[in-house]
């Protein structure tokens, strides 16, 4: 987060440097050096930033090392608005690393799987060239180009004409480095019977991305509604 998205998530809730400052957890004078580039936005202070003065989550640190447990990512989407989860308690994190975590597991709850496409829709402007960077490092590519195109079909059909824009690009970009192995979405302990099961069910889009899952637009008329 640099000082200038700080600065405005501040002034647009017409909130004065004082009180900002005293929300924040700082003085006022470290948070307006913070504002004029002279002093580096920590990251607690970030974190603060996203949850007391509405500061977009897309400006968190990013950490490719950060793994949290499934019920813990369920929290985080929970903090992040998901509607599935929000009972859950738990800190705002940039959805860009919340969604390379679950991409890069073997398994992981079919719940959480359910919440990802959520995540490209709700945050389309997310850091995709680290994202993207990351997932080939992986090889999961091919999970991240699935879960980003169904979240451009979902917003075509709501007519969000800009957010589906954004992902096309992604998912072009990812084109072009599309695996020819087939993969599960974080299901790999699937015996094999479930899962020449979701092979036979698969959408189109699913294998054209070689992805071995019964996802579609349609379970996630939860949040797409």
């Amino acid at each position: 987060m640099t000082g200038q998205t700080l600065r405005q998530a501040r002034t647009n809730l017409g909130m004065s440097q004082v009180e900002a400052a005293a929300r924040l957890g700082v003085s006022q004078t470290l948070l307006s050096l913070m504002e004029k580039g002279e002093r580096s936005v920590t990251p607690p202070v970030a974190q603060k930033a996203v949850a007391l003065l509405r500061a977009t989550p897309e400006l968190l640190p990013v950490s490719a090392g950060t793994r949290h447990s499934d019920d813990q990512l369920a929290a985080d989407l929970g903090a992040l608005g998901y509607p599935g989860y929000a009972y859950l308690r738990g800190q705002p994190r940039n959805p860009a690393e919340l969604l390379f975590d679950a991409l890069d597991r073997p398994n992981l709850d079919a719940r959480v799987v359910e919440a990802l496409p959520w995540l490209p829709l709700q945050y389309p402007n997310m850091d995709w060239d680290w994202l993207t960077t990351q997932a080939r490092v992986r090889n999961r590519q091919n999970r991240l180009g699935f879960v980003v195109a169904l979240s451009a079909k979902v917003a075509k059909k709501q007519a969000k004409r800009g957010v589906a824009e954004r992902l096309s690009q992604v998912v072009k970009a990812l084109e072009e480095a599309r695996l020819a192995n087939t993969d599960t979405l974080c299901q790999e302990s699937w015996p094999p019977s479930q899962r020449k099961f979701a092979h036979k069910q698969r959408s189109a889009l699913a294998a054209h991305w070689k992805m071995d899952t019964r996802l579609t637009e349609e379970n996630l008329a939860h949040f797409t509604a």
